[in-house]
């Protein structure tokens, strides 16, 4: 089940804990995905609050928000490059995209493998997609006092395992949000503590997933025409011979 985009823009844009979350996931996303100028960045579900980073450089920004979750305007005070669009129905050519962030997507999808199909549809060559999804061993899909404490959690080999079956290849996973869920302002203040303890201590799971995952390009199996031809022509005995030439034998004169 989806939630509201507006609980999502105020838990983000106006709250101290959903501002917190914001900065901790972005800092991470941005530091895997600097900003490179030339690139189409899009983004599914509700992932603006990680693009702001990349508008400034990238051909394209594109922020997809499906029907069930609603739209809103987005950046504040510039062009809006939000859109709404069905779930299994992206308004993007095939291989446009150069990076794809997916955050409250898939976990919260009544179809989570027609959200897999496009985002591998429009990823291109080369191209990169980070899912973002609640950790199952963390504090936060235990609460559902924040978004990711709604739809589906997942462990780094259950999402991996999906992927693969969507023509996938996971390449690096990781996780955000090391502090609990709590607005207390002890643990507000200590956020950025606790995400740098917890990058150094991979057994300390963090309250968010992130999986990074490359597009899967199978390679023809043989070369040359599709079809063989069965039973090829064969030039007759002497057809090769040009007309007027000496018998075997002759003498020339």
């Amino acid at each position: 089940m989806h939630l509201d985009v507006l609980d999502l823009r105020n838990f983000y844009y106006r709250t101290q804990l959903g501002r917190v979350a914001q900065k901790a996931i972005r800092d991470q996303v941005v530091a895997m995905w600097p900003p490179l100028a030339g690139q189409t960045v899009a983004g599914f579900g509700f992932a603006v609050p990680l693009l702001r980073p990349y508008l400034a450089e990238a051909r394209r920004v594109i922020g997809l928000m499906p029907g069930p979750q609603g739209v809103m305007p987005w950046p504040a005070g510039m062009q809006n490059v939000s859109v709404l669009c069905e779930e299994h129905l992206w308004p993007l050519s095939t291989g446009l995209v150069d990076r794809l962030a997916i955050m409250h997507g898939l976990e919260v999808s009544d179809d989570p493998a027609a959200v897999l199909d496009e985002a591998h549809r429009v990823l291109g060559p080369g191209g990169r997609a980070l899912f973002i999804v609640p950790n199952r061993a963390g504090l936060w899909s235990r609460r559902d006092a924040t978004p990711f404490g709604f739809g589906r959690p997942y462990s780094a080999s259950q999402l991996e395992a999906q992927l693969k079956r969507h023509g996938f290849t996971p390449e690096r996973n990781l996780t955000v949000l090391h502090a609990p869920p709590s607005q207390a302002p002890f643990w507000l203040r200590t956020a950025q503590v606790w995400e740098r303890v917890g990058r150094g201590l991979p057994w300390l799971s963090g309250g968010v997933l992130m999986v990074e995952a490359s597009k899967q390009v199978y390679a023809p199996t043989r070369g040359g025409l599709a079809e063989r031809v069965r039973k090829p022509v064969r030039i007759w005995e002497g057809a090769a011979q040009p007309v007027g030439s000496p018998k075997q034998g002759q003498a020339s004169r």
